[in-house]
């Protein structure tokens, strides 16, 4: 069955179309939507769209994901994905921004459009107080942890908060960006995430911010100009 988001009410004349899908949306069903819509901007017969969802417990393979790095192949549904990057999860609590735009009216720049999404979540994040920073090599946000135990180096652990993993269809852009909210970070152990070993996860809820799902949708469509900014304007369609 296939999903029926529902559409918000414009904030502004140049942002996407806006949508959300109130409960738990399945996967499989979730990506067939977008590669419809994704079609549709590609023909002009749909404009661009943000579609926030929440997905059941789940693992998803990007396009470098590790066999070794599932370390619990059981434990939830895995689902191989085109998008960049490698195994990441998706549960309730964790609110998925489905980022579908046209490149070919915004540049033919990956790099600069993974850098926009970066921006736009620090942008967010920083509407409740809160640092979030990038960092070389490893794509996503992450929140520097002085209060936890270095690194055997020396080197303080860093938490990750959002992770980023896109892909491209004739220049048109779907998957997009995860921020942990309050999701089951135990939900985590059954892989290892994004690869990288020694650090780990957080979310809004787990570093003691009282953010509800309302307000990270509200702090995410007041930041989203940031991907303007970063990217330049959108040409007319």
């Amino acid at each position: 069955m296939q999903p029926s988001p529902l559409s918000l009410p414009v904030l502004r004349d140049d942002d996407p179309e806006w949508l959300i899908s109130p409960g738990l949306t399945d996967h499989p069903a979730a990506v067939a939507w977008m590669e419809a819509r994704v079609a549709a901007i590609h023909d002009g017969t749909a404009p661009e769209a943000i579609w926030l969802v929440e997905h059941p417990p789940l693992y998803t393979a990007g396009t470098s994901a590790r066999p070794a790095d599932l370390t619990d192949p059981g434990r939830f549904p895995v689902f191989p994905t085109g998008r960049g990057g490698q195994y990441t999860y998706h549960g309730p609590g964790q609110r998925v921004v489905y980022v579908m735009l046209d490149l070919n009216r915004r540049g033919r720049d990956v790099r600069r459009l993974v850098a926009a999404l970066e921006a736009w979540v620090i942008a967010a994040l920083a509407e409740f107080g809160l640092r979030g920073e990038i960092r070389a090599g490893r794509v996503g946000v992450w929140i520097a942890r002085p209060d936890k135990p270095p690194l055997p180096d020396g080197a303080m652990r860093e938490d990750k908060i959002a992770a980023i993993g896109i892909k491209l269809r004739r220049w048109v852009s779907f998957h997009g960006i995860s921020i942990n909210v309050e999701p089951d970070l135990d939900h985590y152990a059954g892989i290892v995430p994004c690869g990288i070993q020694g650090h780990g996860v957080t979310s809004l809820v787990d570093l003691g911010l009282p953010v509800t799902m309302d307000d990270v949708d509200a702090a995410l469509r007041a930041t989203f100009p940031v991907i303007g900014t970063v990217m330049g304007p959108a040409e007319p369609a």
